[in-house]
C-alpha cells in the first residue's frame, strides 16, 4: 500500500499499482492522471467504503422485544449514523453512547439490512436483521395405513418467521429410540416395521431455531390408528338376465401388502339413486352379489374396509362412488311386475339391512312362489278346520238326537209296566 499527495489530498495507492511521486512531470502523464482521478473519485466522502472487516452475516431478535445491534466489534466513541437498507427510515430506536442502534419493541417491519457509518459517511459495520419467535408445541397426528408402517405429520402452533430444524424419534414401551425419517418439504416422517406388540409408543418432535427450541411428545396406541385405505378397482356389473341383481368386485389397497396374515372386512354399501336410505353388505372377498337391487333403476355403490382382526381399527374411507343400472329386457317383453313408473318408488321406507358376513337371503325371483305355498297352505287350514266344523256339528245333533230316542223308549217301558 502507498500513499499519493495530489494537492492538499493524500491518496492511497492498491499495491501492485506503480505511481511516480519523484518527478512533478510524471503526474501529467495520461495514466498517472487517469488512476489519480479514479482514485480521487472512488474515495470521496459520500461514497461507502469497508474500513475493517467487521462486516457479519445474520443477527436474530424476538419480534416485540427491544434489539441492539452493534457498530462493530471495537468500542466505537466517535458519532455514528445508522442506514436501513441503504435509503429507508429508521423505525424507533435510540443510539448508545457507544454508537449501538437500540430497536425500541420492534416488528416485523424492522427486519433488513442495517449498516453504520462515520461523520464522513464511510461504512464501519453492516448487519442482516432477522426477528421471529421461539418455537412452540407442534400439532401432531399419525397414520396408521398397515401393520408395517406409520406416518406422523405436525404443524407449527406458532409461526415463528425463521428458518427451523427438526428431529423426531419414536418408540414402544421399554425400547430405544430409534429414528423417524424426516421428509420436511411435506413435514412428516416415517417409521417402518413398528413394534405392533406394544401397547403404547411414543413419537418426539424437537423443533429449533436462532432463538431456541422445543420438543413435543405424543403417546398414542397403533391398532387404535390403524385405518386402510380405501379399497381399489371397485367395479360393479349387472347379471344377465337378473333384472334385480348387482354383482360387485373390488382389489386390496396397494398399501395392504400383506392379505393372508391381516385379513380385512369390507363393508359395501348400496341404494337406489335419490333415496337416503343405504343397505349394507358385509363380507370378507368378492366378489358380492347384490340380490335386491330395486329393477330399472341407477344405483349408487361404496366399499369400504378395516381390520377383521381386532374391531377396535378404524374404517377405511369410501371409495368413490360408482354408479351402474341392472340388466333390464327389452320394453316389448318386459314383465309386467318388473315395470315400475317413476312415481312407485317415494324413498321414504328404510331398507333392510344386512349383518351377515355374506349375502345368504332368500332369492327375490323365490317370493313369489313361497307366497303361493303360504296362500294354499292356509287356503287348506281352512278347509280343514270347516270340515271338522261340520263333523263335530253332526256329531253333536246325532248325540242329542239319540239321547231323544233313549227317552222316548224310556218311557214307553214305564208306561207298559204300570198296571191296568
Amino acid at each position: 500500500m502507498a500513499f499519493l499527495y495530489f494537492g492538499s489530498r493524500r491518496i492511497v495507492c492498491p499495491s501492485g499499482l506503480e505511481c511516480a511521486v519523484t518527478m512533478p512531470g510524471l503526474l501529467s502523464t495520461p495514466v498517472c492522471l487517469t488512476v489519480i482521478w479514479f482514485l480521487s473519485w472512488s474515495l470521496r466522502p459520500g461514497r461507502a467504503q469497508i474500513r475493517t472487516d467487521e462486516v457479519s452475516g445474520v443477527q436474530y431478535g424476538h419480534m416485540q422485544s427491544n434489539v441492539t445491534l452493534a457498530c462493530g466489534k471495537s468500542q466505537i466513541r466517535l458519532p455514528v449514523a445508522w442506514h436501513l437498507n441503504h435509503s429507508l427510515p429508521l423505525p424507533r430506536h435510540t443510539v448508545t453512547p457507544d454508537g449501538a442502534l437500540v430497536l425500541l419493541h420492534a416488528d416485523h417491519s424492522a427486519q433488513g439490512n442495517y449498516s453504520c457509518h462515520d461523520d464522513r459517511g464511510l461504512l464501519l459495520h453492516s448487519v442482516i436483521l432477522r426477528l421471529g419467535h421461539n418455537p412452540g408445541l407442534l400439532s401432531v397426528s399419525c397414520q396408521v395405513p398397515n401393520h408395517t408402517h406409520v406416518r406422523c405429520s405436525w404443524t407449527e402452533s406458532v409461526k415463528t418467521f425463521l428458518p427451523a430444524k427438526y428431529n423426531a424419534s419414536f418408540r414402544g414401551n421399554g425400547q430405544e429410540w430409534k429414528p423417524c425419517v424426516l421428509d420436511l418439504a411435506h413435514k412428516h416422517c416415517d417409521v417402518d416395521h413398528p413394534a405392533f406388540w406394544q401397547t403404547v409408543h411414543t413419537l418426539r418432535i424437537t423443533e429449533s431455531n436462532a432463538l431456541g427450541s422445543q420438543t413435543t411428545s405424543v403417546r398414542f396406541r397403533l391398532h387404535e390408528l390403524l385405518k386402510p385405505d380405501p379399497p381399489e378397482s371397485l367395479l360393479v356389473e349387472a347379471l344377465e338376465g337378473h333384472p334385480k341383481r348387482l354383482v360387485v368386485s373390488w382389489n386390496f389397497p396397494a398399501s395392504w401388502p400383506l392379505h393372508d396374515a391381516f385379513p380385512l372386512l369390507f363393508q359395501i354399501r348400496y341404494r337406489p339413486q335419490g333415496s337416503v336410505y343405504w343397505s349394507e353388505v358385509f363380507s370378507e372377498d368378492g366378489p358380492v352379489v347384490i340380490f335386491d337391487a330395486l329393477a330399472g333403476h341407477l344405483h349408487q355403490v361404496q366399499i369400504r374396509a378395516r381390520d377383521e382382526v381386532n374391531s377396535d381399527t378404524q374404517w377405511s374411507e369410501w371409495s368413490p362412488l360408482c354408479l351402474v343400472r341392472p340388466w333390464e329386457v327389452s320394453s316389448t317383453s318386459e314383465p309386467e311386475e318388473e315395470r315400475f313408473p317413476d312415481y312407485f318408488f317415494p324413498f321414504s321406507t328404510k331398507p333392510e339391512i344386512s349383518t351377515a358376513k355374506s349375502h345368504n337371503s332368500v332369492h327375490p325371483e323365490d317370493e313369489g312362489n313361497l307366497g303361493l305355498v303360504i296362500l294354499l297352505v292356509l287356503f287348506s287350514v281352512v278347509i280343514l278346520t270347516t270340515i271338522l266344523s261340520l263333523i263335530f256339528v253332526v256329531w253333536v245333533r246325532q248325540r242329542r238326537r239319540d239321547h231323544v230316542t233313549k227317552q222316548e223308549l224310556t218311557s214307553m217301558v214305564k208306561m207298559k209296566s204300570m198296571p191296568i
